[in-house]
């Protein structure tokens, strides 16, 4: 799997399938029950952009020319550990390994940059998608953060117990 860097014209494709992906969809690793709205504008990605210059929205596609498949978002956090998110994949395509080929694409990305540590957070009530990254050897670290609750730019909260959870992975 070839990740390649997403250029402007990429990022409606990659909107529209993260908000399909997290939102959109049924599944068993979508938002739907615990979030609703947006996940992804144009506006939130190009601030992303602005807060993180260094960071690194890649795209997989079976070819030059074909539509995006996965995204991905890698931002250098300090000189070895890097921060995953955006980890997307058309829901059509899912449990097919594309997944489990992107996280793993993903990290040989990241260590080759010079990454010797993943960091991401998942939201607590996730417990498919949660399961999924353990057995792929990340790891809860105990620390948390707060969702966003009264920030409707990134979805309204449909329960009042959310909460970021942070894993972990050497690689």
């Amino acid at each position: 799997m070839q990740l390649i860097p997403s250029t402007e014209k990429d990022y409606p494709a990659i909107i529209e399938l993260a908000n399909l992906a997290y939102r959109g969809a049924e599944g068993w690793n979508s938002e739907r029950g615990y979030i609703t709205g947006t996940r992804l504008t144009d506006d939130l990605l190009r601030q992303e952009f602005i807060r993180a210059p260094h960071a690194h929205l890649l795209v997989w596609r079976e070819s030059p020319e074909a539509s995006i498949i996965g995204t991905v978002w890698l931002e250098p956090k300090s000189e070895n550990t890097w921060y995953l998110g955006l980890l997307t994949v058309l829901p059509n395509l899912q449990d097919q390994g594309i997944g489990r080929a992107l996280l793993a694409a993903s990290e040989q990305y990241a260590k080759a940059h010079g990454a010797t540590r993943i960091r991401m957070t998942v939201v607590n009530v996730r417990h498919a998608l949660l399961a999924w990254y353990l057995r792929r050897g990340y790891a809860l670290t105990g620390e948390q953060e707060p969702f966003p609750s009264g920030d409707e730019r990134f979805g309204k909260s449909l329960r009042d117990d959310l909460h970021f959870v942070i894993l972990e992975k050497e690689i």
